[in-house]
């Protein structure tokens, strides 16, 4: 079965204007194949905060699918033995170093990885929920935002979120990139974001016109620190 992995630098309904739910949703919700999925959302990073799960069930209760949430402040056993009826796992922004340390205590990382790895759960996020993918990220998990490879490394090398919403982002990602701390990867605006398919990154996508993803590598040869691509972007249908 096909593997796919979306990834956003934001976006989303935890980002639009009323809390709807926008384009990206219901791209995500298209990836199942399914009339009817399951959606599962991942508050994880934000510490299971009850308004963020409000927003989740209120926009996706909209698009007329299945939702749960995997709760890990309490009933951490059930809802862990829900992700196998999941067939989208959205994971919400917050600490991605909080997300992933408790994801690998109560066993989510494995269950999650095998899934995946069937083909069987669309994977997606925005911020935290995009970056906990890769090997790397920049974070401000710590307080101060600074690179950090502890991601699941279920896609390869790094990602840095928000790159137009937090520009601080960018010179500290540009850094680490250029000096080796973090492998290359990509930086998306938010509403932007990649789509992975069986682990190769084959669409960029945006919300809206303007907003962009960039492939950030870093330069051996004499001139800027790194090399900065552009991607061609599809933007979603409203």
């Amino acid at each position: 079965m096909t593997r796919h992995l979306v990834a956003m630098g934001g976006g989303g309904f935890s980002m639009s204007q009323f809390g709807e739910p926008t384009a990206l949703d219901r791209y995500l919700v298209r990836l199942t194949g399914s009339d009817h999925p399951q959606v599962c959302f991942a508050p994880t990073a934000s510490g299971d905060d009850a308004g963020y799960i409000h927003k989740f069930l209120t926009a996706y209760g909209a698009l007329g699918v299945r939702t749960s949430v995997l709760t890990l402040w309490s009933g951490a056993a059930e809802a862990v033995d829900r992700l196998a009826e999941a067939d989208l796992l959205f994971v919400g922004g917050g600490s991605t170093v909080n997300l992933v340390a408790l994801w690998q205590a109560h066993g989510v990382s494995d269950v999650v990885r095998q899934r995946y790895q069937e083909g069987s759960l669309v994977l997606a996020g925005i911020s935290a929920g995009a970056t906990c993918w890769y090997q790397g990220c920049v974070t401000d998990s710590f307080g101060d935002l600074r690179p950090w490879t502890g991601g699941l490394g279920l896609v390869r090398g790094s990602f840095c979120p928000h790159l137009d919403g937090e520009p601080e982002r960018d010179p500290i990602y540009t850094a680490a990139v250029a000096s080796g701390e973090l492998p290359g990867g990509y930086a998306a605006d938010d509403g932007a974001g990649v789509h992975y398919v069986d682990g190769v990154p084959a669409h960029f996508l945006c919300e809206k016109p303007g907003q962009n993803v960039y492939r950030v590598l870093p330069n051996d040869i004499p001139g800027p620190a790194v090399i900065r691509e552009p991607q061609e972007m599809t933007v979603l249908p409203a």
